[in-house]
C-alpha cells in the first residue's frame, strides 16, 4: 500500500509564493478531493508533486513510501508510481497513442523486459471499449486533433494502462458533457482498490457524484483550510465558499505585481498571471 506524504509544502513561481504550507497524506485505497476557488493553488500543487520545472519548492517535503520525491526527476516520479491526469493534455503529432502507452509501460517494468504484445493489445482494446473511444485510437497521434472530452478520456485510459499507485486527476471533469463525465467517473471508480490512492482536484460536486471521495479538502490562499467528508462537499455545492471565509476570517488575498499595475485577485487566477 503506497503512501504519499506532503508536509509544510511551500512553492513559488516567478518569486510569487503560491503554496503556503500544504499538509496532506494520501494512502492506497483512499480517495481525496481538493476543492476551492479559482487561483488558490490547486493545479500548482499537482504540478509541484509531478516536478514541473516552472515551480520552485522553497520549503517542506514530499515523500512516496518514505522516498524523497523532490529529489526525483519527473520521469523517475512516474516510474515510482505517481500519475497526473492533466487539465490540458498536450498534443504530440507523430507519436501514436499505442506506442506512447506501450513505451511508458515498458519504462516502468523493473526487469527491463517489454510487455507481452498480446496482453497489451487485449488490455488496451478493453480500455478503449470501456471508455467508449474510437476504435482507431491506437493508430491516432497522441491527442492530436482530439476534442476536449477525448483528451480527458485518453488521460484515464493512460491511467488504467499504467496502473499507478498514486493518481492525481487535475480537473478531469472540465469540458466533459454529462455522458462523458459518467463514463470517466465509472472507469475511475472501477480502478479503485487498496493499491491505488486518488487525489481529485475539482470545482464541482458533479464529479464526486460518480467518484466517491473519502476526504474532502478546501484550499484557499495556498493552504488547506478545512477538511471533512461528503457533507462538506454538499454544503459547498449549495452555499459556495463565502461561509468558510467568514468562519475562518479569510479575506481575498491580493497579489500586486507592480505599483503601476492593477491588483490581481487570486480568485481571478493569479497563479496563471504569475506564470506568464
Amino acid at each position: 500500500m503506497a503512501t504519499l506524504e506532503i508536509k509544510n509544502l511551500h512553492a513559488s513561481v516567478n518569486d510569487i509564493e503560491i503554496l503556503k504550507g500544504i499538509n496532506l497524506t494520501i494512502k492506497g485505497g483512499e480517495t481525496h478531493a481538493i476543492m476551492g476557488p479559482n487561483g488558490t493553488g490547486k493545479s500548482t500543487l499537482a504540478s509541484v508533486i509531478m516536478g514541473h520545472p516552472r515551480y520552485s519548492v522553497t520549503q517542506g517535503t514530499i515523500t512516496l513510501d518514505g522516498a524523497d520525491v523532490l529529489s526525483m526527476s519527473t520521469d523517475e516520479r512516474a516510474r515510482a508510481g505517481l500519475f497526473l491526469g492533466m487539465q490540458a493534455p498536450a498534443e504530440v503529432p507523430g507519436v501514436t497513442n499505442s506506442d506512447f502507452i506501450k513505451t511508458a509501460i515498458n519504462a516502468k517494468r523493473e526487469d527491463g523486459s517489454s510487455v507481452p504484445l498480446f496482453k497489451f493489445i487485449r488490455e488496451y482494446d478493453k480500455a478503449v471499449q470501456d471508455l467508449k473511444m474510437r476504435e482507431d485510437l491506437p493508430h491516432r497521434f497522441l491527442n492530436d486533433g482530439f476534442s476536449g472530452g477525448e483528451k480527458k478520456r485518453n488521460e484515464i485510459l493512460q491511467m488504467r494502462m499504467l496502473k499507478p499507485s498514486i493518481a492525481i486527476l487535475d480537473e478531469i471533469d472540465s469540458g466533459l458533457d454529462v455522458d462523458a463525465l459518467k463514463v470517466v467517473g465509472e472507469n475511475v471508480t472501477g480502478m479503485k482498490n487498496d493499491d491505488l490512492g486518488l487525489l481529485l482536484i475539482t470545482h464541482y460536486q458533479r464529479l464526486l457524484d460518480y467518484i466517491t471521495a473519502d476526504n474532502v479538502h478546501v484550499m484557499m490562499q495556498g493552504k488547506i483550510v478545512k477538511s471533512g467528508g461528503s457533507d462538506l462537499m454538499e454544503t459547498i455545492d449549495q452555499d459556495g465558499y463565502d461561509w468558510i471565509k467568514e468562519e475562518l476570517g479569510i479575506e481575498d488575498e491580493k497579489v500586486v505585481p507592480d505599483e503601476d499595475e492593477e491588483p490581481v485577485l487570486l480568485e481571478s487566477c493569479a497563479t496563471k498571471e504569475a506564470t506568464k
